[in-house]
């Protein structure tokens, strides 16, 4: 079963349970992935990633603000579209997986971080934040 599938599903029993606020962010999500399928962009957990993002920094920017109430509430939005991304991978995992690439790479030095994360891009896809990513790279390397 898709994302796509699975949310609206969840969206239908939430308004079954008249759960307004649940059901009304589910929509958004559903919105949004039927957006992208219909502009040819069939990366669910992609969009789902980048939706999260989004909200994650609204709900910074709203607490900067002093808008609590607000940040409070893009953050349940970011909570739960985590819940249908794929599990994360753990500190360990990835750092096994950085050090493989870089073997695999034969990368010795900092500036050779973008062949290292070519090889990661597909094996982390949706598991793992590019940024964190990045950072593992980064400290292997020793940059």
């Amino acid at each position: 079963m898709s994302a796509l599938e699975k949310i609206r599903l969840d969206a239908q029993a939430a308004m079954k349970d008249r759960d307004r606020k649940r059901a009304s962010a589910l929509r958004m999500i559903q919105d949004v992935l039927q957006q992208d399928a219909k502009l040819g962009k069939d990366d669910e957990v992609a969009a789902l990633q980048r939706e999260k993002k989004k909200r994650l920094e609204a709900a910074d920017a709203y607490a900067d603000a002093g808008r609590y109430e607000q940040a409070e509430d893009e953050k349940f939005e970011a909570d739960l579209i985590t819940a249908y991304l794929p599990a994360q991978l753990s500190d360990e995992e990835l750092d096994t997986m950085v050090v493989d690439a870089i073997a695999e790479a034969g990368a010795t030095e900092p500036k050779q971080m973008g062949q290292v994360m070519g090889l990661l891009k597909d094996r982390v896809a949706g598991r793992a934040d590019g940024k964190r990513v990045s950072t593992a790279v980064r400290e292997q390397l020793g940059a």
